[in-house]
């Protein structure tokens, strides 16, 4: 038999060769997530023991499993050059009106710090209101209006315009445009000194003990570059703190955001001053992104790769909330590394190998802004432009199988189709974002991947579980937002059956065996804002 023709063959049966649940094991899964959220880790915190202790830990299973090193100079690990940032706890926020001031604390009614990696920044601005703080010409929105805002203190909604058109800033999904990474970019770049954040729950998609765990401490950010636009003052403020400021400019709430809904909203000049005094504590240190590598049997297609991604860290040692200051992040993300893990180890396992090389990718500091993956994106070990898919893993199901999975972003590329395929074997649906409104795809690692032209996925669970009640699901999913994300509650649970974990598992393998073995890489669809130029 000629090789042509029994690669048609061996493809053949591995897009028909069932893979039963055993081969992505639960007990693995347990094993892994219950090291990773131990105590003993200290909450995975970057630059802290229990961060190191994690990337060691991935690497040590990935030789455990034989993937080759693929990290620097002969090693499983990426450097990257990260600084911690903690702001002085007594830094205030002061907001004056003539002879009237107020003075907003930290961090109990706003949290921020400056962008300039300096150890003293002082901010002394004008305050502006800019709605949403959007120009997004394809959507005919700009909320600047040309106006000269370098040197202003920029006030600003979180999430986008309202809409139910779905062509109209996604409709009720959250773009990109909502996220609050994005109001600080479009802020540095207009000049802006400074910029704040109104945080309400429904806005964020998250409760203010969130956003103070997490501006609370020490902050991380990727090295800054020579001439990069950065704040002196990055902030969010609570709503009733929002409120009183506004009180002293004769302003509402209410009213502002009202306008701010329109199209032919123009900056609102609050005549405030604002000033803070900056000061913080900088260091300097190196994270790492873990990699493994699994090489390909076809020798032209092994030069191609499958991504896996699922990020190791969680926010260390904080705030204690009932007595516990541990961070453990099982969920979040320790459940995504063990799947991760027991998927390498499944596909070490298969012979002959896949067509195109697995890459599998511990990520640092993804909770700190997704920085493993920005600075993998900007310094690849492996071309970009041959990396054929991504799929992340990030806060996977624990809570038993479902009747239908989420694939988010498959629908911008061909990935689709492969998903759609894998769904109808394993006896599920595929389902639309359950919860479009909180913007999961840009708030995971596969965001900065799908920038760069890299088709990519993050895989959740649907909310119709088996054996539960209709809308038992959203339930859950609320009571974990409120009570446990980013809180030390975020614990390992030995009650959990984590077939809703291998379930997932499952689906992620049985895809990215597809795409290995498959004869074309996957592209993005026609139009879509991610398709390679």
């Amino acid at each position: 038999m000629k090789n042509g023709a029994a690669w048609i063959c061996v493809v053949c049966l591995w897009g028909f060769l069932p893979i039963s649940a055993e081969t992505v094991s639960k007990d693995e899964i347990r094993a892994h997530l219950r090291f990773l959220s131990d105590d003993l880790l200290e909450g995975r915190g970057m630059g802290a023991r229990g961060g190191e202790l994690a990337a060691r830990y991935i690497a040590a299973q990935f030789e455990a499993m034989g993937l080759r090193p693929a990290g620097e100079r002969g090693t499983y690990f990426q450097r990257v050059p990260i600084v911690g940032i903690t702001a002085d706890p007594s830094l205030k926020l002061e907001v004056a009106r003539g002879e009237r001031r107020i003075e907003l604390a930290f961090p109990g009614q706003f949290v921020g710090g400056s962008q300039l990696q300096e150890p003293a920044v002082d901010l002394d601005g004008e305050m502006v209101f800019v709605g949403y703080g959007i120009h997004a010409p394809e959507f005919q929105w700009d909320d600047y209006k040309g106006a000269d805002l370098r040197g202003k203190v920029l006030l600003m909604l979180v999430n986008d315009p309202p809409a139910e058109d779905p062509r109209f800033f996604g409709g009720k999904a959250l773009t990109y445009y909502g996220r609050w990474t994005y109001k600080y970019e479009e802020a540095a770049r207009r000049g802006a000194a400074g910029a704040v954040l109104i945080h309400t729950p429904e806005s964020a998609g998250y409760g203010w003990q969130v956003v103070e765990n997490s501006w609370g401490k020490e902050r991380f950010a990727l090295e800054r570059r020579a001439g990069e636009p950065a704040l002196k003052l990055a902030s969010w403020i609570h709503l009733d703190a929002a409120r009183s400021v506004l009180d002293l400019a004769s302003q509402t709430f209410e009213d502002l955001k009202k306008q701010a809904e329109q199209r032919d909203f123009r900056p609102v000049e609050l005549g405030l001053r604002v000033r803070a005094r900056v000061r913080n504590q900088i260091r300097k240190f190196e994270g790492d992104n873990v990699l493994g590598l699994l090489p390909g049997s076809d020798p032209v297609l092994s030069k191609e790769y499958v991504l896996y991604t699922a990020h190791y860290d969680h926010l260390g040692v904080g705030k204690p909330v009932d007595g516990d200051a541990i961070y453990n992040g099982a969920a979040d993300n320790g459940s995504g590394v063990a799947a991760m893990l027991a998927i390498a180890h499944a596909f070490s396992r298969i012979r002959p190998a896949p067509r195109r090389s697995l890459l599998f990718l511990g990520v640092a500091a993804e909770e700190s802004g997704l920085l493993g993956s920005e600075y993998y994106a900007a310094h690849p070990l492996f071309p970009l432009e041959r990396t054929a898919a991504n799929i992340n893993l990030d806060e996977i199901n624990r809570r038993g199988r479902t009747m239908s999975l989420v694939a988010l972003g498959a629908d911008k590329s061909s990935l689709e189709s492969n998903f759609q395929k894998v769904a109808e074997r394993l006896g599920v649906r595929l389902s639309p974002d359950p919860n479009p409104e909180q913007g999961f795809y840009f708030r995971s690692d596969q965001f900065n991947l799908a920038k760069v032209g890299v088709p990519a996925v993050y895989l959740d669970a649907g909310l119709d579980y088996v054996g539960k009640p209709e809308g038992w699901g959203q339930k859950e999913f609320e009571e974990y937002n409120a009570k446990r994300y980013h809180q030390p509650s975020d614990q390992f649970d030995p009650s959990w059956e984590l077939e809703g974990t291998v379930q997932i598992a499952e689906m992620a393998l049985r895809v990215g065996l597809d795409v290995a073995n498959q004869a074309r890489k996957p592209q993005w669809k026609q139009g879509s804002e991610f398709q390679r130029k």
